[in-house]
């Protein structure tokens, strides 16, 4: 059993999408504090919600058909530069490409305007469920388009013989170094047309991606694999994962890379909330805390429910 356990772990990383379920929750959790005043009471109330949320998506990944294309779009495949010249818009790229076509390769930056329009929709409805829900997912879309490995079909090195790579950046990596991370990316913007951000996204990705995968195979150059892997335990299970040696070393060739994508992906996630809201007309959320206390897990509706009568309590011995 051992063995079937090490060879999925280190051989199928893959099955940890987008950053991981770390980075993922740190990512949703973080952006909360970017928020405005007017925002960000009823966001913190729910920063339990919107972090453990944030995964959700990936759980989705192969029970919700086309849900797995929401997560990367493969430029390569459309031919050099084709970051700067796919269609912008959902309707323009169909009639170039045909909706098969992209399905088949990816719609991330696509389905992150959609999202957007349909927060802006709850924020309207003052929908509280809705806009929580709808936040914590696109939270996570928004950071799967950060990552350079879900902007090509080289996804996980496998055309390139570093199959692997994928969990590696960006599940290994942020677990190992987070604590050394400077995260705080100041106050949420603005942003008025929200698709071509999302497109912000996918090109910055994209232009770290040669480094992505140049670092990797330069380093295993020079590590013999009784050096490059090693073993831990995870649980009651031995799995063979990057050492922490060849993990450091690579860490350091990247220069802050990931450090620079968890920061974009912050930012951007604040942005996208604040931009939904202001868009929507800037509906008041403080009276919309009441109307979640009943609409996720019970653990969590108690702990809102106790928030709940301390902010009540506060406003009575006002």
């Amino acid at each position: 059993m051992r063995v079937i356990f090490t060879f999925l772990i280190l051989f199928f990383p893959i099955l940890s999408e987008g950053w991981g379920f770390f980075a993922h929750q740190k990512i949703n959790r973080l952006a909360v504090f970017t928020l405005p005043p007017e925002m960000i009471g009823f966001y913190k109330y729910h920063i339990q919600f919107l972090t453990e949320k944030a995964i959700n998506p990936d759980k989705r990944r192969y029970a919700v058909k086309n849900e797995a294309p929401r997560h990367y779009i493969d430029l390569d495949v459309y031919g050099d530069s084709a970051a700067y010249k796919m269609p912008r818009y959902w309707k323009e790229a169909v009639e170039k490409y045909t909706e098969d076509t992209l399905l088949a390769y990816g719609i991330v930056p696509y389905h992150i305007g959609r999202m957007s329009f349909w927060l802006i929709e709850a924020f309207k409805k003052r929908d509280a469920e809705q806009i929580l829900r709808l936040s914590s997912d696109i939270g996570h879309y928004i950071g799967d388009a950060n990552v350079p490995l879900h902007t090509t079909e080289n996804y996980n090195g496998q055309l390139t013989g570093q199959y692997g790579i994928h969990g590696f950046w960006e599940s290994r990596l942020p677990e190992l170094f987070f604590d050394d991370y400077e995260l705080l990316t100041g106050k949420a913007e603005y942003v008025e047309n929200l698709q071509l951000y999302a497109w912000e996204a996918v090109i910055n990705a994209h232009q770290a991606l040669d480094s992505v995968l140049l670092f990797e195979k330069q380093l295993t150059k020079k590590y013999p694999d009784s050096k490059k892997y090693s073993y831990e335990e995870r649980g009651n299970v031995t799995v063979k994962t990057y050492s922490y040696n060849f993990s450091e070393d690579y860490h350091r060739k990247l220069n802050g890379m990931v450090e620079r994508r968890m920061r974009a992906s912050i930012k951007m996630v604040g942005d996208f909330w604040m931009s939904c809201w202001v868009k929507a007309g800037q509906p008041d959320l403080t009276q919309l805390i009441r109307e979640t206390v009943n609409t996720t897990d019970s653990v969590y509706t108690e702990n809102v429910k106790v928030k709940l009568r301390n902010h009540e309590s506060v406003i009575e011995q006002q």
